[in-house]
């Protein structure tokens, strides 16, 4: 059979079973995760339907793409909807897979149909919160612990993450600029099982600590603004230095900075490095090593107009920062 006839019969398989390839090129992508599974050696990335659906009248929830090799990918599949949530306003965002004690865990932000007032924006925003769900699969489907909010009922707040330190799970997160002038990061101890917070947070640093962060001023009215705080993520380094990357907004618009923790732990007290990470217009990122053992840096690039991209960079880990490769 010839090599031609063959990738007709691919295409013709892959079309009849709702199997896609793409490149990255090709997926429009915010806040981009990939769960490199070692129980089944491939490379899930996590995304929002709201990158792809923009459609009102659409269930809302969380897709994921699978790859063996980082250049194509397959998908999209849904591995978690939405669609028992009020649909007013509902928003989801910056969904990211850990596995845990057998256990694959999603945290993901979500936007409610209520709205606070003890906002810096000068009107009611929908309050927005960090959820946990669970599942067997990385495949999902992912299900809440009865739609309890991992973060404070009354804060807005996003992009959860995930770290455990001596056996003990933890959360960081952000405490968005939008309700209290200059964003936070904040972490909270979570209950073993992850179905929920246990006590209340504690603030590791606010935007203003990194000399690099310039205020960001709202597109549609330029009397809001405020200092963000965004996308954090926890990597421990070859020498044990505990950091954190971090998304604000920079000279060069979206920018990824990173911070390292003086005691080693989680706790902090955590100092901002320079130089920048990445400053072109591009971050939330995360970082994974290949089944290779190579270290990567994921975001999404540019910062908006339907145009985001994921990105993976090479990643030079020096022991005390991190930088690209070049």
């Amino acid at each position: 059979m010839s090599l031609r006839i063959l990738n007709l019969f691919a295409f013709f398989f892959m079309s009849l079973f709702g199997f896609s390839q793409q490149n990255l090129n090709n997926i429009r992508v915010r806040d981009p995760f990939i769960l490199p599974d070692t129980n089944s050696s491939t490379y899930y990335l996590y995304v929002q339907t709201g990158n792809r659906l923009s459609n009102n009248d659409s269930i809302k929830g969380v897709e994921v793409y699978t790859s063996k090799n980082l250049t194509s990918w397959e998908g999209p599949k849904t591995v978690f909807s939405a669609e028992d949530y009020p649909r007013e306003d509902l928003q989801i965002w910056a969904p990211e897979v850990h596995f845990y004690r057998g256990q694959y865990y999603m945290f993901v932000t979500l936007t409610s149909h209520e709205k606070i007032d003890n906002t810096k924006q000068g009107e009611k925003q929908p309050r927005r919160w960090t959820q946990i769900l669970k599942s067997k699969s990385p495949f999902g489907p992912f299900r809440s612990f009865g739609k309890r909010s991992a973060t404070p009922k009354d804060w807005m707040s996003l992009d959860g993450t995930f770290w455990v330190e001596h056996d003990v799970p933890y959360m960081i997160f952000c405490h968005e600029w939008a309700q209290i002038g200059t964003g936070t990061v904040e972490l909270v101890r979570l209950k073993d099982d992850l179905s929920s917070a246990k006590g209340n947070p504690k603030t590791l640093f606010k935007a203003t600590d990194a000399n690099w962060v310039e205020r960001f001023m709202r597109k549609s009215d330029q009397t809001i603004g405020g200092y963000v705080t965004d996308g954090c993520f926890i990597y421990k380094t070859k020498k044990n230095t505990l950091l954190m990357i971090w998304s604000s907004f920079g000279k060069n618009g979206y920018a990824l900075g990173q911070a390292a923790s003086i005691s080693g732990s989680i706790k902090g007290p955590w100092k901002q490095i320079e130089p920048l990470i990445f400053d072109e217009n591009g971050g939330h990122g995360m970082i994974f090593k290949t089944f290779q053992g190579d270290l990567k840096l994921v975001l999404h690039q540019p910062n908006g107009n339907n145009l985001e991209r994921t990105r993976i960079f090479d990643l030079e880990d020096s022991g005390n920062f991190l930088t690209l490769k070049h």
